[in-house]
């Protein structure tokens, strides 16, 4: 070894000792492991048969089928469903099943459901105007929820069950074997809600003209989840948290007065019996045109449709394999276009329905948006499996398999804002993308709102910009400021269940979205996340996902150790705040500086042996110039050391610095991100350099890097392009630039 090397050894080994002595002079605390980096064995299930360590399906995963086959009747002049139902129930648990468990999401509309009674209300003692006195104190309760008419076995006997608000229980003569299959039936009717005036999922809207659009969904009785990992998934349904069910195969026929137009999830069986000769020419036109949407019903057949109402009936019959849910949307008043959209070589009709109320802004976008989803969605996830999707005109957002309700209505003369249209865009891409999460990709709504709202909304951005490279979305990390830096006493963790949320949208919709850009663009850059993406969702459509499975499939596909984000971000209510605490600045000098002088006390060094042999850092003062600064070449002992190298190793050996920063970070927020630097030269260039977040595991409140540069340095500035999601930007710059942090910001732009 050479003695230049032994040298600087020791005295790296002295200044570690010194190091260790002060620390050895501190008593120790006894803790638990609270580092930021710890794994999530303590959080995360234990990985058996059925779901692996990997964040797969086990060999041993199963999952129940549940088939329909409904008739049901709209009586428009009432506005009420009819339906009747056989239900084939396939028990392919490992279980014996006592009873059987039933939504009946339309009891929330109940006359005496509890869901108004759980909400607090208090009473606005100093005025009200005419319309909200009405609805606060005249109007009676609508009189909604199921009349169930008979629940009965397959040979038409009795079955006995027993209701609880949204859930039904069918008690079963002896239990159902694993393997074995149960058919029973059910009757029944409920009034329609007007969504317009009380709300709700679905339901219809009634237009001056006389006519209803009506978009129905959670109209039937159907079968909770029964999995591996909760049992039932018998959760009341509050109004909020939305469904858990069951994939199956549906046979559907609906009755509805013979002047509507109609469209369901699944394939229409009896077209040519429900389309006109020339509706079905430009529907086969449709089914060819990849660029353009075609009108089946144009504007001017569906005004003329308005004008009058035929007494007579008509029945469409639908027929839809392996779909968790079922909806339709019907009306005399429907425009109907339509186009194919190419899914890797297979064809898929985007098809939009509504009314003349929701152009000219739905015939300009709405099918093509839904087309642009599919397209984008295949791309981050598996191709589109189903035949269509279909996005109809409401004034509402909700979603089902292969149909969904969109808001966007333009002003009566037909103009519309720019934020309108945007808005319209957004909800179409949001709605059709949940087609994947959670109509394939099929999570538990009920319990883990960001499952699917969270991941559909991060595709969502991806889509909406491939529409338009402009498009404002909303989902991105420094659209979460507000809410990440707010009040906490009303932020709950994502991996909340939704009905207590008090910030549900921020909550389910845009913190796991913009997490999800971040590990992207950010963490884990796009090849290894959509790789590692893709897998999830291939892995687990048209099954029943968990959390866990996600966390890990995301980690397995990808080899990063990412157990430090999903704690942060998805179990706390932690915040990103990173800064700049200082910025040191030094030269080389060859005189010995006062911190070389303690450190040599301290040791019983005579320094003055040491002449011609040590190189020292110098802090330059603010302000001053420095001192018997020298350059590399100006220490001889050095220069030997370099001569002295092989000739490869010093062929690698870089340019000396002439300027040297030791810049402190600081970290008052709670959680660890990497630290996205920008340098500033001054000659005007700028570098970005990005450390991993694996930088803060041994002090997560303070770190300090070293920066060698034969340029100045005039500027530092973290996260300079808002990727962190940082709720504090005032410390976010050397030399300070920003003095109030980006959420006072957004409040001083709401107050203008």
């Amino acid at each position: 070894m050479r003695k230049h090397t032994y040298l600087f050894l020791s005295l790296v080994f002295l200044f570690s000792c010194a190091f260790a002595q002060d620390k050895a002079t501190e008593k120790p605390q006894g803790h638990t492991d609270q580092n930021k980096f710890r794994q999530m064995k303590d959080v995360l299930a234990t990985p058996n048969e059925t779901r692996t360590a990997s964040g797969a399906p086990g060999h041993a995963y199963t999952q129940q089928q549940v088939d329909y086959v409904m008739n049901l009747r709209l009586d428009e002049n009432k506005s009420q469903i009819f339906g009747d139902e056989k239900i084939t129930y396939h028990n392919n648990s490992k279980d014996y099943l006592e009873y059987l468990w039933i939504q009946l999401d339309q009891n929330m509309r109940a006359k005496d459901s509890k869901s108004p009674d759980i909400n607090s209300e208090s009473f606005n003692a100093a005025f009200n105007s005419a319309g909200s006195f009405a609805k606060a104190n005249l109007k009676e309760k609508f009189d909604g929820g199921f009349n169930i008419e008979y629940v009965k076995n397959e040979d038409g006997s009795d079955l006995s069950f027993m209701i609880n608000r949204t859930m039904m229980r069918v008690n079963l003569a002896k239990p159902l074997a694993p393997g074995e299959t149960f058919k029973f039936q059910i009757k029944w009717w409920y009034n329609v809600n007007n969504h317009i005036l009380d709300g709700g999922r679905s339901g219809y809207e009634a237009f001056p003209d006389g006519n209803n659009t009506y978009v129905i969904a959670q109209f039937y009785p159907r079968l909770c989840v029964y999995d591996n990992v909760e049992g039932w998934q018998n959760m009341q349904f509050w109004g909020r948290s939305e469904f858990a069910l069951e994939f199956g195969d549906f046979d559907v026929k609906i009755t509805v007065p013979a002047d509507h137009l109609l469209e369901a999830t699944g394939v229409l069986q009896n077209r040519k019996e429900c389309f006109t000769k020339e509706q079905m020419k430009r529907y086969e036109k449709a089914t060819k045109s990849f660029k353009d949407p075609v009108f089946i019903v144009s504007q001017e057949e569906a005004e003329k449709a308005e004008t009058t109402k035929s007494t007579k009936q008509k029945t469409w019959h639908f027929k839809a394999k392996n779909v968790r849910d079922y909806a339709f949307a019907t009306s005399r008043k429907f425009i109907y276009d339509a186009m194919a959209v190419d899914i890797n070589g297979r064809s898929v009709m985007a098809i939009s329905l509504y009314s003349k109320e929701g152009n000219p802004l739905w015939e300009e976008h709405s099918t093509r948006v839904v087309a642009n989803t599919l397209e984008e969605y295949s791309k981050l996830t598996f191709d589109y499996p189903y035949s269509k999707a279909i996005s109809v005109h409401a004034q509402m957002g909700m979603e089902y398999p292969m149909i969904c309700f969109n808001y966007g209505r333009p002003n009566p003369d037909g103009t519309y804002s720019e934020r309108l249209k945007r808005g319209m865009i957004g909800v179409i891409t949001h709605e059709v993308g949940h087609n994947f999460f959670p109509m394939i990709i099929n999570s538990d709504e009920r319990q883990w709102t960001w499952m699917d709202e969270g991941l559909n909304s991060f595709v969502e951005i991806i889509a909406e910009l491939d529409y338009d490279p402009n498009f404002i979305t909303g989902n991105l990390p420094k659209d979460i400021v507000p809410y990440m830096g707010g009040d906490q006493n009303f932020i709950s963790p994502i991996m909340s269940q939704g009905d207590y949320v008090h910030k549900f949208g921020p909550n389910a919709y845009t913190k796991p979205a913009a997490a999800l850009y971040m590990l992207r663009e950010t963490i884990m850059g796009r090849e290894l996340f959509d790789y590692a993406f893709r897998t999830y969702s291939q892995r687990w459509m048209f099954k029943h996902p968990t959390p866990a499975d996600f966390f890990r499939t995301m980690e397995d596909a990808s080899a990063m150790d990412l157990d430090w984000f999903w704690r942060g971000w998805f179990y706390t209510t932690d915040y990103t705040d990173i800064g700049v605490k200082g910025v040191k600045q030094y030269y080389l000098t060859d005189q010995p500086t006062e911190a070389a002088k303690k450190t040599a006390k301290r040791y019983n060094m005579d320094l003055a042996t040491y002449k011609d042999k040590l190189v020292y850092y110098a802090e330059i003062e603010e302000g001053k110039k420095p001192e018997n600064a020298k350059s590399v070449s100006d220490f001889k002992f050095l220069t030997d050391y370099i001569e002295e190298l092989p000739e490869e190793e010093k062929a690698r050996l870089k340019d000396a610095p002439k300027y040297f920063y030791e810049v402190t970070f600081e970290k008052p927020g709670g959680l660890v991100m990497p630290i996205i630097l920008e340098i500033a030269y001054e000659d005007g260039t700028k570098e970005r350099k990005t450390f991993p977040a694996q930088i803060w595991r041994y002090n997560e409140k303070e770190v300090k890097k070293v920066f060698r540069t034969d340029k100045a340095i005039t500027g530092f500035t973290i996260d300079p392009e808002f990727e962190t999601a940082d709720v504090d930007t005032s410390n976010n710059a050397w030399p300070k630039k920003v003095e109030v942090n980006s959420f006072d910001k957004f409040k001083q732009k709401v107050k203008g």
